[in-house]
């Protein structure tokens, strides 16, 4: 059964910005939370996202034991959407595509995921038992830690 979460935030900056700090594997780590364990293997250091683009993860979803995760980026367009699709991983199929759109305010950020889990019945009972939930908390957490980085609180 495939799923969607959907989540969409107003940053106060420009969408170089934004897309700068997206568009960088490396800033993944900082707006995921520690309990993941999420780790970025690959050596894309400063070096802009581009079709085809492939990067490697480790990540401790569930009881702290890691899992490789390889993810490539399907499609790009400067400054206003790029996906990533997992290539091998946890899920069965995940596509997450982020879009940029400018307005008066700064930059709209909407994310879109579409997953499924493997295993049937199972991955049905987990879904419903903890992984949504717990991609929920992940967003909710990258919610709070993109507000902070971005938006002034001081008007």
């Amino acid at each position: 059964m495939m799923y969607r979460l959907y989540r969409e935030q107003q940053l106060s900056c420009s969408v170089e910005t934004a897309w700068s700090f997206f568009s960088s594997p490396h800033n993944l780590s900082e707006i995921t939370p520690e309990s993941m364990g999420f780790v970025v293997l690959s050596d894309v250091k400063d070096k802009p996202i581009f079709k085809g683009m492939e990067i490697d993860y480790t990540v401790s979803p569930v009881l702290g034991i890691p899992m490789k995760w390889k993810t490539v980026i399907s499609q790009v367009k400067d400054h206003e959407s790029f996906t990533d699709f997992q290539k091998e991983g946890p899920y069965k199929y995940w596509n997450h595509f982020h879009e940029f759109i400018p307005n008066e305010n700064g930059v709209l950020m909407k994310d879109t995921v579409d997953y499924e889990l493997p295993m049937g019945i199972l991955g049905k009972i987990a879904h419903q038992l903890f992984v949504k939930e717990k991609l929920r908390s992940i967003f909710d957490f990258r919610y709070r830690v993109l507000d902070d980085l971005f938006n002034d609180k001081h008007n």
